[in-house]
């Protein structure tokens, strides 16, 4: 069976979504200690070299050594370097007492590491064999003056500043924070901590929603819970559009009576993209409200959960100026069945456990509703299932793992 000529396939709405999505043009400076999270907009080139000289991978000694093929029975101890310090030229066929991180005496071809060396009264013996210039870390090897260090679009993480210190870099260009406007819509929704009244149902994707915006370093406005009513959903769109560059939303992008997004976004923008064929998320939308790209997450949380990571996140990172990185999966074998295929593409929640044979496979939660939050809670990934494909317990599948996703 095919899916309805009405619903775009998976991989064309997600590169036209990404195709939409149009970096910032704001850009400030910001020390390091503030740039966590944040995307480069300018690369960085190294004012210098590192290491900046020749230095010791080893606490050991430092030889001069005259021929390789000629070696004394020992090597005269002549001096003694510590990180921070400088020694003099090594004469031939002596040694220098030297520690991790100092810079090489001139003249020195070998750093020993003290534990294949033997003591005797000021001089060392070999107890290894060696060879040339072994242990040594060379002036640039790791980089080198006005080499590439990082890329335009590049998602700042701790080790990112490090290296950026390293180099002596106290300060980057970064695009500006990206400003999301998110809110909630369902008169059923309620906030926890508050009691539900029948038919009520506690409002768990503003708690997604949120927490996935913050990972990604989103300036977000949340505007909470938006009542069933075109007027209150046109209300709540327009302040969104004037406050921030994008607009997120849960639930209201269906086809039923009570869902006023979609006919809210039509007139007030345009909407570009809406029912794609993936399970779960058929309801996902996009389009733009003034100036500001809108999308409609699905209300159902797996629905909205699973379709913010495949489909909003890249987006977002793409607007944020990060470099576009596609799906990355692995290969694991499924310790399950899967008889009954669908017209659409499904992800399945599963986990990369032990099987009966201790061997690693995925496990699938029972229960696969787009509502069922505990799937969520319980899985490490997601077994990605093209249309119509059945699973053999034993088959090889394609696996996406949330925190490849989440990172």
């Amino acid at each position: 069976m095919k899916p309805r000529a009405n619903l775009l396939n998976f991989e064309e709405a997600r590169e036209r979504l990404l195709a939409a999505a149009a970096p910032l043009s704001s850009i400030e400076t910001l020390p390091l200690l503030q740039a966590q999270g944040r995307v480069l907009a300018q690369a960085v080139t190294s004012p210098l070299n590192v290491p900046g000289f020749d230095n010791s991978a080893m606490d050991g000694y430092a030889l001069h050594v005259a021929d390789l093929n000629a070696l004394p029975d020992a090597f005269a101890v002549v001096q003694r370097i510590a990180a921070g310090q400088t020694g003099t030229a090594l004469a031939a066929n002596t040694a220098a007492r030297i520690f991790t991180g100092a810079p090489i005496p001139e003249g020195a071809n070998v750093v020993v590491p003290q534990e294949n060396t033997q003591d005797e009264n000021g001089a060392i013996k070999l107890t290894q064999p060696i060879q040339l210039h072994q242990h040594i870390r060379r002036k640039g090897e790791d980089i080198t003056l006005g080499g590439p260090v990082l890329a335009a679009g590049q998602r700042l993480g701790a080790q990112h500043l490090a290296m950026l210190a390293s180099i002596g870099v106290a300060s980057v260009s970064v695009f500006a924070w990206l400003k999301v406007g998110v809110f909630f819509t369902g008169d059923e929704l309620t906030e926890p901590g508050q009691p539900l009244a029948p038919g009520a149902i506690y409002n768990s994707n503003r708690y997604a929603i949120n927490g996935l915006l913050k990972q990604l370093g989103c300036a977000i406005t949340d505007y909470g819970i938006v009542r069933d009513s075109a007027q209150a959903t046109r209300d709540a769109l327009e302040r969104a559009a004037a406050e921030n560059d994008v607009i997120i939303t849960c639930g209201g992008v269906s086809v039923g009576e009570e869902d006023h997004v979609k006919g809210a976004v039509q007139a007030l923008g345009s909407l570009d993209l809406w029912q794609i064929s993936m399970k779960p998320g058929k309801p996902l939308a996009y389009g733009k409200v003034g100036a500001a790209d809108f999308i409609g997450l699905p209300g159902n949380p797996v629905s909205s959960f699973v379709t913010f990571l495949l489909m909003a996140r890249p987006f977002l990172l793409k607007r944020m100026g990060a470099q576009e990185a596609p799906l990355r999966y692995l290969t694991a074998t499924a310790d399950f069945s899967w008889p009954r295929p669908d017209k659409r593409r499904e992800f399945l929640r599963v986990k990369l456990e032990q099987d009966a044979s201790g061997q690693p496979a995925l496990q699938l939660w029972p229960n696969q509703g787009s509502g069922v939050m505990s799937s969520l809670a319980w899985a490490d990934g997601l077994v990605d299932l093209a249309p119509e494909t059945v699973i053999t317990k034993g088959d090889k599948v394609r696996y996406l793992s949330l925190s490849e996703l989440l990172n």
